[in-house]
Formats: structure tokens, C-alpha cells, sequence
């Protein structure tokens, strides 16, 4: 019988200027810096991770702050749309008020699927979803937020693809992942066969060629797997559907394999745990550079050739 996932266990974006996306995550939605870190495969970029107030795996958005060395993207087929945030329904005119208050232009509400959906671009331009719903789930607070803890993003609702023909996706989603055909309304909806947070893919066709990776675009979404047993169920599995999956890679956090869907998306399979008190506590995630211990030997080198960074997590908890 092949694996099943839960849902989504992160999505990894590309930004421009560290300071400024972490600003916004952290100070503008009230998201824990959990994890400053760098990319594995390019050590001279930071890897930042924000998420519940313990880093919970489905609440965590994640990005490569490129600077002013990457390029931009441009969004087309073989893309993230949207990344979307569950709350609570009460506290949809708060959000509203507060992006308002911090000039950020917002869409909406509008209904889909019977929920209200308010949508809004971070910094870079990448578009962010929250969908109020009487069901959202509790996520684990973080006390230093700038959001009230009742008013705080309770993890990932879902995410919406761009593909220029759905049924390759959509194969790859039911026959891959064990999603289930859910709903249709403007765009296909799946969801994952053991349901809860996070479950839920749409997909949308598009006429766009397909997009160019860079800074404003999604880099990839990563599903959940419960350990590197269980992925090696889901390579089994997956080649078993002519897809070429990645054998298991450390990540020090998580373990992860990778393939891509014939629609052009990057997706991941990564494992619940170590999880990132690993190497810093509880009290002090994200607030000092974390390197695997492969990297520890040119932490100098690393840290002279980051561009500067001024973490917005120090000093929070004594302005709240």
C-alpha cells in the first residue's frame, strides 16, 4: 500500500533584500523567526525559516534572500500562485484593518469554496492568502508576536498551482500523493486522503509560458513525510510512476527527497523531524546564525561573504 502525506510541511520562496523580508514576515504577519540558517546547496545565501511559535512543520514559509545579485522572476505556468494562511473568521476584519494600516493593498473578501479569502503581495511580490473559516486550526502561539495571540496565522490552508494542463498534475496529486478530486470552483480542488491542516492543492490552468525562477517566485512546496522510512515508501512509490525522485537528502532540520511534477512545480517530501531545537533551545531559535556541522569548519568565510543583517527578532520580546 503506498504512503500517504497529511499535507503541506513547508513552502520555499526566493527574495530579494533580507532585512526587508524579514521585517515583513516577522513584524508585518506576526510569524516566529525560527530558523536563520543558509542554503545547503549554496552557502553563501541565507535560508530563513518563519513559522508558529515552535516551528511547527505546515506553518513554516521559507525563503533564499537572493539581495541584489539574483534576478527577478516572472511568474507563469509551472508555478505557485498562491500560498495561503487558515484564521480564524473573527479575526478577518482585523487583518483586514491592520494590512491597511500598513499600506498594503488587499483583494477581497471574496468567496471560494464557501470561505472568505483576502489576498495581498509580500515585498517581493509573492501572494499570500488568508481564508477565514469558522474550522482553522490552533497552531502553537508565540507569546513576543506583534499579533494578538487569538488574531496570530494558524499555518498553511493550502496552495494554488499554475499549470498550463491540469490532468498531468492532477495524476501526479491522486495517483502520486493520494490527494482526492474534492471540488471545482474557477480552479480544481484536492486534498490529501488523511485531510487536517494544510491538506488542501488548487490547481488553475493558465495560458502563461512557463514562468522563470527568481526573486517574487515560489521555489518549491514541501509535503509531509513522518520519517526517512516512510521516504524511502515514497521514492518506491514515486518511481514506480515514471517520476525521478532525488535519493534522501540531510537538511539537518528535516530529510528530504525531491522530484518534478510534469507540470513544471518543484515539489519536496520532507520528514517531521529532528526539528530546529536540534542545535539552538527553544527561547533563542532563529535569533543567531545556524550552520550544519559539514559548514561549522567556515562559519568566518560564510559570515564575511552573507550580506549584513539586522534580525528583527532581537529586542522583540521587550517591545511587546
Amino acid at each position: 500500500m503506498p504512503p500517504t502525506t497529511p499535507g503541506l510541511h513547508h513552502v520555499t520562496g526566493i527574495a530579494g533584500d533580507p532585512e526587508r523580508n524579514a521585517e515583513f514576515y516577522v513584524k508585518t504577519l506576526g510569524l516566529r523567526f525560527v530558523k536563520q540558517t543558509v542554503n545547503h546547496d549554496d552557502k553563501y545565501t541565507y535560508h530563513f525559516y518563519f513559522g508558529d511559535g515552535e516551528g511547527t512543520p505546515g506553518t513554516n514559509i521559507t525563503f533564499f534572500p537572493w539581495g541584489d545579485r539574483g534576478r527577478q522572476g516572472k511568474f507563469g505556468a509551472g508555478q505557485t500562485l498562491t500560498t495561503t494562511y487558515s484564521i480564524h473568521l473573527e479575526c478577518l476584519d482585523y487583518w483586514l484593518d491592520r494590512l491597511e494600516s500598513q499600506d498594503i493593498d488587499v483583494s477581497g473578501p471574496t468567496e471560494r469554496f464557501g470561505q472568505t479569502v483576502i489576498e495581498f503581495d509580500d515585498p517581493d511580490g509573492i501572494t499570500l492568502e488568508l481564508v477565514a473559516s469558522t474550522d482553522a486550526p490552533h497552531g502553537h502561539q508565540w507569546e513576543a508576536s506583534p499579533i494578538p495571540a487569538s488574531h496570530q496565522l494558524q499555518g498553511f490552508h493550502s496552495v494554488t498551482l499554475a499549470v498550463s494542463d491540469i490532468d498531468p498534475t492532477a495524476e501526479v496529486l491522486t495517483t502520486g500523493l493520494g490527494y482526492e478530486f474534492e471540488a471545482e470552483d474557477g480552479r480544481y480542488r484536492y486534498r490529501s486522503a488523511s485531510g487536517g491542516p494544510g491538506s488542501i492543492i488548487d490547481l488553475v490552468e493558465t495560458d502563461q509560458p512557463r514562468g522563470q525562477m527568481g526573486t517574487g517566485t515560489i521555489h518549491h512546496i514541501a509535503y509531509k513525510a513522518e520519517d526517512t522510512a516512510e521516504q524511502e515508501q515514497w521514492r518506491d512509490h514515486l518511481a514506480d510512476q515514471n517520476l525521478h525522485v532525488t535519493e534522501i537528502i540531510d537538511r539537518k532540520y528535516f530529510h528530504s527527497i525531491y522530484f518534478r511534477e510534469p507540470g513544471g512545480v518543484l515539489f519536496e517530501i520532507a520528514t517531521m523531524g529532528p526539528g530546529f531545537t536540534i542545535d539552538q533551545n527553544q527561547d533563542e531559535l532563529g535569533k543567531e546564525l545556524a550552520l550544519p556541522e559539514w559548514l561549522e569548519d567556515e562559519r568566518n568565510e560564510i559570515e564575511s561573504r552573507l550580506p549584513s543583517f539586522d534580525n528583527p527578532s532581537i529586542g522583540i520580546d521587550s517591545e511587546n
